[in-house]
């Protein structure tokens, strides 16, 4: 898997320095309102979600970038991460669900929103199990796409964050 992983090496590259820089911002301006986001029953969460994605996405291209992982070892500590970033989604799916104090819209509008954060996180574990299975370009396509997502999808829930507090 070496000369396959070393194709993404520039893309893995950008993709770490890029995603610490934005959870390093995202971070800071999430701390410039933290009181108002903690007395939130549900900002917290989709705040832990959108910070959690990055640092799947960063610790995803960082360790493409780590020398002699095999495919398999790869591809399980992405399935792995993807897992416990799951648990971070979940929990933002059903602190918005079980809210009453704030307006999330319709039942279709929630689950809108999920799928937001569910994607990715999807892509990573099929990437994950193509890389287990012997699939490293499919793995490895999944990874990129999946990258990408993360960081739109945490760009996405810190807007939402950021904005509710103002309301």
């Amino acid at each position: 898997m070496g000369e396959a992983l070393d194709q993404w090496s520039e893309f893995n590259v950008a993709m770490v320095g890029a995603t610490a820089a934005l959870a390093g911002l995202l971070i800071v301006a999430m701390s410039v309102n933290i009181g108002t986001i903690l007395q939130s029953a549900t900002l917290p969460a989709r705040a832990a979600v959108a910070i959690a994605t990055l640092v799947l996405a960063i610790a995803v291209t960082g360790f493409a970038l780590a020398p002699g992982l095999t495919p398999v070892a790869y591809g399980v500590i992405v399935l792995v991460l993807t897992l416990l970033v799951g648990g971070f989604q979940v929990h933002s799916i059903r602190a918005i669900r079980h809210d009453s104090s704030e307006h999330h819209g319709t039942a279709t509008q929630q689950v809108a929103k999920s799928i937001v954060g569910v994607v990715p996180l999807l892509a990573y574990a099929v990437g994950a199990v193509a890389l287990v299975l012997g699939a490293a370009a499919t793995g490895l396509w999944l990874f990129a796409v999946a990258t990408i997502l993360a960081i739109a999808a945490a760009i996405l829930y810190s807007w939402i964050v950021l904005i509710e507090v103002l309301r």
